[in-house]
């Protein structure tokens, strides 16, 4: 038995699935091409969908001769096919793929769903029992804490947007590269710690996961005195993304513009607008190698 694995390089639920799989006696394979060339695989599959999902097949192809292939899940919106059933549409538009099953992330629920696969891989419910002991501790949410909020002379912008696009080196390089030309300093929704973002995400119930999670992301910055404006960030050609995002913004009490973004990104109209906006209100200085921290790492709501 062999199990291909996939997520974001040296995250926490990735690391927890790979031991509890080696644990189990079970192959594992993990994406092993460079970024580039795995999003050119999935691209040439998927020329007309958004980038996240390309460089996901990109890995998924690169696994096909697992028995099984494991993967994160993405949050949806509303209207959002992909993430609504993602295990379910991949393999009616590409043939030939292996076996895919969306994991969670959530350490109670990844137990949960570990010990039900463990079971049909290798039906020895001992094996199963000691494989979850073993592995427990890495379940468990790692300490948290508020990521910085400011820095001299630099307006801070909250970035939200799909967890899949925001959260991975390879996908939001071009906007953390533009971000730091432009001298704004951004703090990330996926950087926020998980159990407060959640917190105040269960108070939407009703509407789908990843527009619960940027309720809850928004909610918890832009009350914070620190941050000057919000950048909503979506994967070009993601519609649904595009119009959850929109409605956000337009509701904004700050400053706010909608970006799309792709690997190969050469514009940046929105997030330049924005920038142009909070300049005129916080004028930058000259860049430095180290810039100095100012005021309270948590911000003032």
């Amino acid at each position: 038995m062999k199990v291909g694995l996939i997520g974001v390089s040296g995250a926490r639920p990735l690391e927890f699935w790979e031991a509890f799989l080696r644990e189990l006696g079970v192959e594992v394979a993990l994406p092993t091409l460079p970024p580039q060339e795995l999003y050119a695989l999935g691209k040439a599959s998927l020329p007309s969908e958004a980038a996240h999902l390309q460089y996901l097949l990109g890995r998924v192809l690169e696994l096909q001769r697992s028995d099984l292939i494991l993967m994160p899940p993405l949050l949806p919106v509303a209207q959002d096919a992909w993430g609504e059933a993602l295990e379910e549409l991949l393999p009616r538009r590409i043939s030939g793929l292996p076996a895919l099953q969306v994991v969670p992330n959530d350490g109670a629920a990844a137990l949960s769903v570990a010990g039900e696969l463990g079971q049909r891989l290798t039906h020895n419910p001992g094996l199963v029992r000691l494989a979850l002991n073993r592995v427990r501790p890495r379940s468990q949410a790692v300490k948290e804490a508020m990521p910085r909020l400011s820095v001299a002379s630099r307006p801070t912008v909250a970035v939200l947007g799909p967890p899949a696009l925001l959260a991975d080196p390879f996908l939001s390089a071009p906007l953390r590269a533009r971000l730091e030309e432009l001298e704004l300093h951004p703090v990330f929704g996926t950087d926020l710690p998980a159990s407060q973002v959640q917190e105040r995400a269960e108070r939407f119930g009703d509407a789908p996961a990843g527009q619960r999670w940027l309720n809850g992301a928004q909610g918890l910055l832009e009350g914070k005195s620190a941050v000057a404006g919000l950048l909503y960030v979506y994967p070009e050609r993601d519609v649904a993304w595009q119009q959850a995002l929109t409605r956000m913004a337009k509701k904004a009490r700050k400053p706010s513009a909608v970006q799309g973004l792709e690997p190969e990104q050469q514009g940046w109209e929105a997030l330049e607008a924005l920038h142009r906006q909070l300049s005129a209100v916080f004028p930058t200085r000259a860049p430095t190698s180290r810039p100095a921290v100012t005021g309270d790492i948590g911000g003032d709501e």
